[in-house]
């Protein structure tokens, strides 16, 4: 998952008007306004109906703050950041937003808060098609050579289970995913209630929250969720995901520290009603490669 974000309409001469006229109040007043920065349609994660848990979870920050939220939409992509959190409302020194809700906890391009969720990454298969006995990962490897040679394997490019591939030697049976494919109709949530579902693929892989939500909608299919452990053969599958704001910002940062702390059950509660896989994690820290 790895390192591992456009703004959606025209910016209105209203809102220009009001960030114009924020700047000549005091500090105070301006920061009662949680300003956030998210992916327009990246679910389970967020989307611009507020439908995903990133919107819960930023929702539920700026109430316990007692602020207003408000959002600018901007594809979870390279340059994300750049277009985002560094930058500015034309024609004014009013930032697009002051906090994205999806960064490592090694954040390099701003200051981490401390990580509100701990997932993996996961395969999913569709039950009663002769895999019901997969319960973890190394199952699949135990199975009949008549049976596991023929499986067709779902799996994002240049993510760590792609390398479990590899290493098991079941590379002829990986259909390959873009993870990012510049299609805006495209989403990665499409390998599991799309191909998996459809019997296209027999098992897919993805980031956990992926897996986790879509097999909860993909149209009354059973699907099943195997998680990975965090690490494997030395290798990392389980990322820990923060919020990000811009150095220098440090008082918010602990502003929101302070909240995710008051707010675990909450944001447990939010993450379970999406079907993510939560772990605890060992001594070390990262990101996912991508979203997928």
């Amino acid at each position: 998952m790895r390192k591992s974000l456009y703004l959606a309409g025209a910016l209105t001469a209203g809102l220009l008007a009001g960030a114009v006229q924020a700047q000549d109040k005091p500090a105070e007043a301006e920061q009662k306004v949680l300003r956030v920065c998210q992916d327009p349609k990246n679910l389970p994660m967020s989307d611009q109906q507020n439908g995903g848990f990133e919107n819960k979870i930023a929702a539920l920050m700026a109430k316990k703050l007692g602020w207003k939220l408000e959002h600018t939409w901007y594809p979870q992509r390279m340059g994300f950041i750049k277009n985002t959190l560094k930058a500015k409302i034309p024609d004014t020194e009013t930032y697009k937003c002051d906090v994205v809700t999806a960064v490592s906890t090694d954040f390099e391009m701003g200051l981490a808060t401390k990580p509100y969720l701990t997932s993996t990454y996961a395969m999913a298969y569709v039950k009663g098609k002769g895999l019901d006995g997969i319960k973890t990962p190394d199952d699949l490897l135990k199975l009949p050579p008549a049976v596991r040679d023929k499986l067709r394997i779902g799996i994002f490019a240049k993510t760590p289970p792609s390398d479990w591939l590899l290493k098991n030697e079941l590379v002829g049976q990986m259909v390959s995913y873009q993870t990012q494919t510049g299609d805006p109709d495209q989403y990665p949530g499409q390998i599991i209630d799309r191909d998996l579902a459809s019997g296209k693929l027999d098992v897919a892989i993805a980031w956990g929250p992926i897996v986790g939500y879509f097999a909860k909608h993909a149209g009354g299919v059973p699907i099943e969720v195997v998680s990975f452990k965090p690490v494997v053969d030395g290798v990392q599958y389980g990322f820990s995901i923060a919020m990000g704001v811009r150095y220098g910002d440090k008082a918010l940062r602990d502003q929101l520290n302070a909240v995710l702390d008051a707010s675990q059950p909450e944001i447990a509660e939010i993450l379970k009603q999406y079907g993510v896989p939560t772990i605890q994690m060992p001594p070390m820290a990262g990101k996912p490669a991508s979203a997928s």
